[in-house]
């Protein structure tokens, strides 16, 4: 920002920029907008898309199937469950009848009891049945338990079946998703590459406009566009575009400026031969003020020293410095009047 310049004009530039990039925003988040919604104009696949007809009845025949299975070793599961404490509840009653039998055979064995034949034979024909009502419950359960491996085998086929079916389904969905995200990509392309070349022009004719606050906002939003939201779905592809157009981009940039540097000092050697009023008639005010508050010569834009209270710039001859006609003050040549006595300070006077 320049000093020269009014206090309300610095302020007015500011709230230009701001308005820039308020209006880049904007433009920002309708961009954004837009191309989040890109890929809804494509239709969303599923492996079911690419399954054939044949395919699909056998694979729902198979998934009916593998339910039913479920079902069924859930129902055995339960029986299980159920044999397992009929096997725990045996055992328990088998322990404590057994308990009961070696009290009783040694108590009868002490006492001689008469009927003690017919008694041992019945308590033992009740261990056996208990014993024997143990073993049954325990071959029910090794015999569920082979049922529910043969059904968890069947499953594990139809799985199988089930997976390579899903498996060339997959490889087409794949390949269409892939096919997919390259048509969006080129639908982001060719929105965002010509708003870029829209900024590039924008920057190259109109930046220096009296719009040019909505310029730069566009600007702002073609580069963020470009290199931010061209967010690929295909991240070589985006890569490739991006780095590919940055080169082009700062090779013609670079270019431009290297020309525009040559050109510029070129002009400036031709302007240093020129006689100083001619000179002095195509600087802006403001930009001369300010290059000589910066101690810089606003015609060839050396440095010049003002220790020694030279007049003229040891580089072009331009003049810096004028005395007041008035008061005889010295004064910065470029200014239009005295800031001692308010006098015109267009002429040259030392004659003091």
């Amino acid at each position: 920002m320049n000093k020269s310049l009014r206090v309300s004009e610095k302020w007015f530039n500011r709230g230009l920029w701001l308005i820039a990039f308020v209006f880049a925003g904007f433009l920002i988040g309708l961009g954004s907008t837009l191309v989040s919604n890109l890929p809804k104009v494509e239709q969303s696949y599923t492996i079911d898309h690419f399954i054939e007809n044949s395919d699909r009845h056998i694979k729902n025949s198979l998934e009916i199937q593998i339910k039913k299975n479920e079902k069924i070793i859930r129902s055995i599961s339960d029986e299980v469950d159920k044999q397992r404490l009929n096997v725990n509840a045996s055992a328990e009653n088998y322990n404590s009848e057994y308990q009961t039998y070696q009290n009783w055979l040694a108590t009868n064995r002490t006492t001689k009891y008469a009927n003690y034949d017919k008694d041992l034979i019945e308590r033992t024909n009740k261990l056996n049945e208990l014993k024997k009502k143990q073993r049954e419950a325990k071959s029910i359960i090794e015999e569920q338990a082979k049922n529910i491996l043969l059904i968890n085998q069947e499953n594990s086929r139809a799985q199988a079946q089930i997976y390579t079916i899903e498996k060339q389904a997959k490889i087409k969905l794949k390949l269409a998703n892939e096919n997919q995200l390259l048509r969006v990509f080129i639908y982001r392309l060719l929105l965002t590459l010509p708003l870029l070349a829209l900024g590039v022009w924008l920057f190259v004719k109109k930046r220096k406009t009296t719009y040019w606050s909505f310029v730069w906002g566009f600007i702002i939003f073609a580069l963020f566009t470009f290199f931010v939201e061209l967010v690929p779905y295909l991240p070589s592809y985006g890569g490739f575009v991006r780095y590919v157009v940055g080169i082009i981009i700062t090779f013609f940039a670079g270019k431009y400026i290297i020309k525009a540097l040559n050109e510029y000092l070129e002009k400036q050697k031709l302007t240093e031969k020129l006689p100083e009023q001619e000179r002095k008639k195509d600087l802006s005010y403001d930009l001369a003020l300010d290059r000589m508050n910066k101690n810089i010569c606003p015609s060839c834009e050396r440095s010049f020293s003002n220790l020694l209270n030279g007049d003229f710039c040891q580089h072009c001859g331009i003049g810096l410095f004028n005395y007041c006609k008035c008061c005889n003050m010295r004064e910065n040549a470029f200014v239009n009047y005295c800031f001692s006595c308010g006098g015109d300070n267009n002429v040259y006077l030392k004659d003091k």
